[in-house]
């Protein structure tokens, strides 16, 4: 029998980490959960915690701290707290693999942690690579690493990879549903509300995320992604709008042949491939029917109305800190209009005036990164 994979997921009380654990429970004997991570959420890592009973858990933030600590005491489960400790618990080990949860910038130093360690990486966390692809790309090379994307899209490029690693890439397409708006004018953008917007078509994911999605940023950041996790130019990269979410994304090799991958709109299957890798273990997930999709359909971005995702282009070819920028500011934007302080169109607006006023460093160290992404929010905080 197979050797069971250690696991760490951080941002565990999120969509991705939620699911993650179904996807454990369903399989005991290929998996033995270590960790479990979250910012804020103490209740539901306690319950979490008491149901898995992971070695270790850590809330970060650390007023929290006490009430997790004395719900699991007798449990004998360890607890930490505080943005230190999640760096320092992903080194332990029993740990086989880091499964990359947390929302925004805040995965960057845990995830190299975990790459320092030598952990593989089940990578949910986009904006680790958006902010710093270079250093982490580089580090998961020299230190013998495997960065396995959880994200749908990325996911799919890396399936229809399989067997296909020495051969050339000509072209990848990066599909996207298109959101809540799509259609849309910038006239009926501006009238559109907090609630409209976290209404997903297809998908069911956190609040920031599913915002990204409507402003076409999510798209945008996966391109940067892609860009890393593939070793592309920009010139590679296309997003084509696929408003029924069954094809996930699309190589075209230099033959001229395309591969897709296909399925239904389910977080599970990514996060599953990407932790039992180079496998594929059964699974009771819904199955696709064709039937129930007679037509396929696709169309071309509206860059000009959307214009997130051509700001995400722009920074692929400026390069250096730039998409750090366009990160930060976008997180600040995004959070400003979840507590309804700015409008829908405010989100753009502040995103491109942040990458008008801060400086590109085009060789940065990770103590650049840090130092722009700071100055970044500062700068988008004035906007709003």
């Amino acid at each position: 029998m197979q050797q069971k994979k250690g696991i760490a997921i951080l941002g565990s009380t999120g969509s991705i980490g939620t699911q993650a654990l179904d996807v454990i429970e369903a399989h005991p004997n290929h998996f033995d959960l270590q960790v479990l991570t979250a910012n804020k959420s103490a209740d539901l890592l306690i319950e979490q915690a008491i149901k898995y009973n992971p070695n270790t858990v850590v809330i970060v933030d650390e007023q929290h701290f006490e009430k997790v600590k004395n719900a699991l005491w007798e449990h004998a489960i360890h607890v930490y707290t505080g943005e230190d400790a999640l760096s320092q618990v992903v080194e332990a080990d029993e740990i086989d693999t880091v499964l990359t949860a947390m929302v925004g910038y805040a995965g960057l130093r845990p995830t190299l942690s975990a790459i320092r360690a030598k952990k593989n990486i089940a990578l949910a966390n986009k904006e680790t690579l958006v902010v710093a692809g270079e250093i982490v790309t580089r580090e998961a090379k020299e230190n013998g690493v495997n960065i396995y994307p959880v994200d749908s899209e990325h996911s799919a490029i890396f399936q229809c990879l399989a067997g296909e690693f020495h051969n050339k890439i000509e072209k990848i397409y990066l599909t996207a549903s298109g959101g809540p708006f799509r259609g849309y004018t910038k006239e009926q953008l501006m009238e559109v509300t907090k609630a409209q917007a976290l209404k997903h078509p297809n998908w069911e994911m956190g609040a920031k995320i599913t915002i990204d999605s409507a402003t076409l940023m999510n798209k945008g950041l996966e391109v940067i992604e892609a860009k890393w996790l593939f070793n592309l130019k920009p010139e590679q990269i296309d997003v084509i709008v696929h408003p029924q979410s069954i094809i996930h994304s699309i190589v075209q090799f230099g033959d001229g042949s395309m591969k897709a991958q296909m399925g239904l709109p389910d977080m599970k299957l990514p996060i599953q491939y990407a932790l039992t890798y180079p496998d594929r273990i059964s699974s009771r997930f819904p199955r696709f029917n064709f039937l129930d999709y007679p037509q396929l359909t696709f169309e071309k971005p509206d860059q000009k109305t959307f214009t997130n995702l051509q700001l995400a282009f722009d920074v692929l070819e400026t390069g250096g800190t730039a998409a750090c920028t366009l990160n930060a500011a976008n997180e600040i934007a995004v959070d400003a209009f979840l507590n309804e302080k700015i409008t829908f169109l405010d989100i753009p607006r502040i995103n491109a005036g942040t990458l008008k006023l801060v400086e590109v460093i085009q060789k940065p160290t990770i103590e650049d990164y840090i130092k722009i992404d700071k100055l970044s929010r500062e700068v988008a905080a004035k906007l709003i």
